[in-house]
């Protein structure tokens, strides 16, 4: 090979040579600008029950702010500084609905109802005809024991630890429960003021709970009933929003 044809090849070689960096720079640069700076291809889907703390976590932050101004806005100070007797009036009577709308504590007889998951045994493994959604509480099952304490006159219920009113609503989220904004693992622990023998008449009467009986029965769901003639309720301390209808 001449020197020519030497130089002719190495030339060839030295323009691939930058046409090929030209571009994956501009593949790089492109690139970076579609993502704005961050990764394209992402890592594992982000689970529901992270994005379910996460809004917990600023749940409960807009909590702590809330109770902060509600501390400066004291009906007793408002009532001292407007001098204003609709006003007055106004919070007498939220005063007198407080009790019925779950605002005040409760105490007295009534009855606590426990659920949770199916147990491993002793080898770490589950019943052998069981389907994974044998073996767990549903948030239908929470819903036909509350329904049933409703049903059987319960003059104020709570889950866990915090008090129902009419706008509660648990829901499960994967494995655990999700209500008022916090998340919750089993056992799921529900307590009812009211007359025990109605309470646990509407129990037994309810076909959801029956049906969790049978599961329980089956495959070691837990289901105790406890009675007592002193259980405690929390009051409801969440901002209370109703909405009703207009005549037009």
């Amino acid at each position: 090979m001449t020197r020519r044809s030497t130089r002719s090849a190495e030339t060839r070689w030295w323009v691939l040579a930058v046409v090929v960096c030209a571009a994956v720079g501009l593949l790089l640069g492109t690139t970076r600008h579609a993502s704005d700076g961050v990764e394209l291809r992402g890592g594992d889907t982000t689970r529901l029950a992270d994005l379910v703390d996460s809004a917990q976590r600023s749940s409960e932050d807009a909590q702590r702010s809330r109770d902060s101004l509600e501390q400066q806005v004291d009906a007793s100070q408002l009532r001292s500084a407007t001098g204003d007797t609709d006003v007055a009036d106004a919070l007498d009577r939220i005063d007198a609905l407080a009790d019925a709308a779950g605002r005040e504590a409760a105490s007295g007889a009534g009855l606590t109802v426990t659920m949770a998951d199916a147990p491993r045994g002793p080898d770490g493994s589950y019943a052998s005809d069981a389907s994974p959604d044998d073996l767990v509480v549903h948030q239908v099952d929470v819903q036909s024991v509350l329904n049933a304490l409703w049903a059987g006159g319960a003059s104020a219920i709570a889950m866990q630890d915090q008090r129902l009113v009419a706008s509660s609503a648990p829901r499960c989220i994967g494995n655990t429960l999700l209500l008022g904004g916090r998340t919750y693992s089993p056992p799921y622990v529900m307590t009812a003021i009211g007359d025990q023998n109605r309470l646990s008449a509407a129990l037994k009467n309810e076909p959801g709970v029956r049906l969790y009986q049978q599961y329980a029965l089956r495959y070691g769901l837990r289901y105790d009933v406890a009675t007592s003639e002193d259980v405690s309720v929390p009051a409801y301390t969440e901002t209370v929003r109703m909405r009703y209808a207009q005549p037009g």
